[in-house]
């Protein structure tokens, strides 16, 4: 079951009040469904814990306002609210949360976004996550863009259809998923979620230079390694940086912190400063500090 199946249970709260199923949102002259004008983050439940959920919630609203939206609705509104419709699911069930903000109109030359015509919604539906078995990576042709030419310092909807032709082309050639590339051609992101890898004892991860989200697990999984005495760099990498790694993972909100098993045609180990990650991250999210 994908995270965008319709079929899904799903409640969303919009134009005040829940309602149960995938809803219809936008209408055709919608500035949104033209002109892309839309925002969203990324929270999740599962096990009964919704680890970092204020800082996604701030997120959308700082989103919001890089698009020229009004971010309406306040970070304590956006947890109540998802509290309140976390309860209408099964207790044990894993959930995706996603809070939304999108124009309705567009401005005096169309194509820029009217904040005053801001709309928001918040859908939470379910959503396994992927179990930790590992998934294999190619190289992908395709590169991240930078800020000068789209809103890579956002979550926003008009940056995904480029990391979709990302996979889409590496599952034509029977990976799971794509490293993606800047246009200088260093490292910057799976297709779906931030890289991370380890050799001689040491963690690196590309670092942030305005082509890629740094993602708020990303953020998390540094803190805790480092608080537990793990070596965590931060840098410049190449592909050939990856491609010589003992052990590779990634993290995102959808599985939050999973082992890659094969590069190319390499198989690699789930080793142990993966191992460590996924320990801690779950540790965290268990904690009352989450």
């Amino acid at each position: 079951m994908s995270l965008g199946a319709a079929s899904s249970k799903t409640w969303t709260y919009f134009d005040g009040g829940w309602h149960e199923g995938n809803i219809p949102i936008m209408g055709v002259r919608t500035h949104a469904a033209w002109f892309c004008s839309v925002v969203f983050d990324g929270a999740r439940a599962f096990e009964g814990v919704t680890p970092d959920l204020d800082l996604h919630c701030a997120r959308v609203n700082d989103s919001a306002s890089k698009l020229f939206l009004k971010p309406c609705v306040s970070v304590e509104t956006w947890v109540r609210l998802t509290k309140e419709g976390i309860a209408r699911f099964d207790k044990d069930a894993a959930l995706y949360i996603r809070p939304m903000y999108w124009a309705e109109r567009g401005g005096p030359w169309v194509q820029e976004p009217d904040p005053e015509s801001t709309q928001w919604c918040l859908a939470i539906y379910e959503a396994p996550m992927r179990k930790p078995t590992g998934f294999s990576a190619t190289l992908s042709p395709f590169r991240r863009p930078t800020l000068e030419t789209a809103p890579v310092d956002a979550k926003a909807g008009c940056l995904y259809p480029n990391n979709a032709r990302a996979l889409m082309e590496a599952r034509s050639r029977n990976f799971d998923n794509a490293v993606m590339r800047d246009c200088a051609g260093n490292v910057a992101e799976f297709a779906t979620s931030n890289l991370f890898f380890a050799r001689g004892g040491v963690v690196y991860t590309p670092v942030p230079n305005g082509t890629f989200l740094a993602g708020i697990t990303r953020q998390r999984v540094i803190g805790l390694l480092r608080d537990a005495g793990i070596s965590v760099v931060e840098k410049t990498l190449v592909y050939g940086d990856v491609l010589a790694a003992e052990e590779i993972f990634a993290t995102g909100n959808n599985s939050k912190v999973v082992p890659l098993t094969r590069i190319e045609e390499r198989t690699l180990p789930i080793g142990p400063m993966y191992t460590k990650a996924r320990e801690l991250y779950w540790a965290f999210a268990h904690s009352e500090r989450s």
